[in-house]
């Protein structure tokens, strides 16, 4: 079933059960998707790579704006903006804990031959490929950049 069909499922049963939150944050899903199979170029069905990557941009600016929030006092709104994250995090991968992205991290680093930081680029080019839903952008950067220091 593809992530489309499953938002929309669960649209349905949001719904029914009268979850208004929760189809604020499923619709908003179901629109990036929408817009993403309508760009100029785009075909009518996602990969899951683009799947992958549209939910971790939802997902991203939920828990930025919702930090935001906290931060400026307003509470309301930025739990709101966790609970949309949470609803959003249901359809990620699992995330890698810092152990498992640390060793997988160490055997990128092996396979490129990287042996400084000059050669950030080239392990950061193949870890963001290879570990696109399962670990954040900013945890895969700070990693390489202390693995490559160490």
């Amino acid at each position: 079933m593809s992530l489309k069909e499953r938002i929309n499922e669960d649209i349905k049963k949001a719904m029914l059960a009268k979850k208004k939150e929760e189809l604020t944050a499923l619709r908003s899903i179901k629109s990036a998707i929408l817009l993403a199979e309508t760009e100029k170029g785009a075909q009518s069905e996602l990969s899951q790579d683009v799947e992958m990557k549209l939910l971790m941009k939802a997902a991203k600016q939920r828990k930025e704006s919702g930090e935001l929030f906290a931060k400026e006092g307003r509470n309301d709104l930025a739990e709101k903006e966790f609970f949309e994250h949470e609803i959003i995090s249901k359809y990620l991968p699992q995330q890698m804990n810092e152990d498992e992205l640390r060793e997988t991290l160490k055997e990128i680093i092996q396979s490129v031959s990287a042996t400084g930081p000059s050669d950030m680029g080239k392990v950061m080019g193949l870890a963001t490929k290879q570990l696109a839903g399962k670990a954040d952008g900013k945890a895969i950067s700070s990693v390489v950049r202390e693995l490559l220091q160490g």
